[in-house]
């Protein structure tokens, strides 16, 4: 417990036992009248409780001025979140209505503003390569308009996107190493979250298995979210008909791969419930918590203590 001004803690003090002192000279010199004048004095605790919480109150009040505040663990939800969106042609399918990249966005944005300014929040955007549009901040109106300027083009590397998530996240570019180099040390980063959004159709490199063993060394959890039907759907590339449809079983392996969960979203409904379930990180963070309102609140009990127990015994205040 501390206050914010020390000198009224002292004043407190000093009054409470100059006060102290002077109710209990008072008593005895009471006392010693009622023996000098041959009167036997009755009433016991009725003599001193009033005027001790009386005293107490006026203690507490001086204490309340000096701003007493106590440190409290608050439980937070707190972390970086990079949104990985898939932006290649396939996500232009209407298999989630309107499509999947339109309902994968209206599920994000609910998502971003449901979080507290405590969550740093990030986006990226991937088909062949990864482009970071909103590197993780707390100011979340500008990764929904992140968000909002998506628009599908191209084709799907997952590689890219882990590797461009894991770059928002250390603030650094993140490749895979060449064989037989070992893997960059990327610090480690335990309250990070990639959450993948895609139809889990990989068309290019590099590795998506190596780039997730390379988060998972980092302490990040990729959660991947399945944007479409296993049944799939058609989808008109150049004017070609492009058959496309979920991969589950790739993108079950890359979540588990770093210790995170895949999520199927077959309609807008279920990509909303996907985001309910993310595994975000709560912590505890230690808080200032001014106490001046109970402080205040108590003083005013002791004080109507003091006066209903005069009344009652004395039939008047004073």
């Amino acid at each position: 417990m501390s206050v914010q001004h020390p000198v009224m803690l002292a004043v407190a003090v000093l009054v409470g036992v100059a006060c102290a002192l002077g109710l209990r000279r008072l008593q005895r010199d009471r006392a010693r009248a009622y023996r000098a004048a041959g009167v036997a004095r009755g009433g016991g605790v009725r003599h001193y409780l009033p005027p001790i919480l009386f005293l107490a109150a006026l203690v507490f009040l001086l204490l309340s001025v000096a701003r007493p505040q106590a440190t409290l663990g608050v439980p937070r939800t707190s972390g970086t979140v990079v949104l990985a969106f898939d932006v290649s042609n396939s996500m232009g399918a209407d298999d989630i209505a309107p499509n999947r990249l339109a309902a994968a966005q209206s599920a994000a944005i609910a998502f971003v503003e449901a979080q507290p300014d405590t969550v740093d929040i990030g986006v990226v955007a991937f088909s062949q390569g990864a482009l970071s549009t909103h590197t993780p901040a707390n100011v979340h109106t500008d990764a929904i308009e992140a968000i909002e300027r998506l628009r599908v083009t191209g084709g799907t590397s997952l590689g890219q996107a882990i590797l461009g998530s894991l770059t928002a996240i250390v603030g650094r570019p993140v490749a895979l190493p060449e064989p037989p180099a070992p893997p960059p040390d990327l610090g480690y980063h335990a309250d990070a979250t990639i959450v993948l959004l895609t139809d889990g159709e990989n068309t290019g490199g590099p590795d998506v298995l190596q780039a997730a063993e390379l988060a998972s060394n980092a302490g990040v959890h990729i959660q991947t979210v399945g944007v479409g039907t296993v049944e799939g759907s058609t989808v008109d590339i150049d004017g070609f008909q492009v058959s496309t449809a979920l991969d589950e079983d790739l993108l079950t392996q890359i979540a588990a791969a770093t210790g995170g969960a895949y999520h199927r979203a077959q309609d807008a409904g279920a990509l909303h419930a996907a985001y309910r379930d993310l595994d975000l990180r709560t912590t505890i963070e230690p808080q200032p918590i001014e106490l001046t309102g109970p402080v205040v609140a108590l003083a005013l009990l002791l004080l109507a203590a003091g006066a209903l127990l005069t009344i009652h015994w004395f039939g008047r205040i004073l």
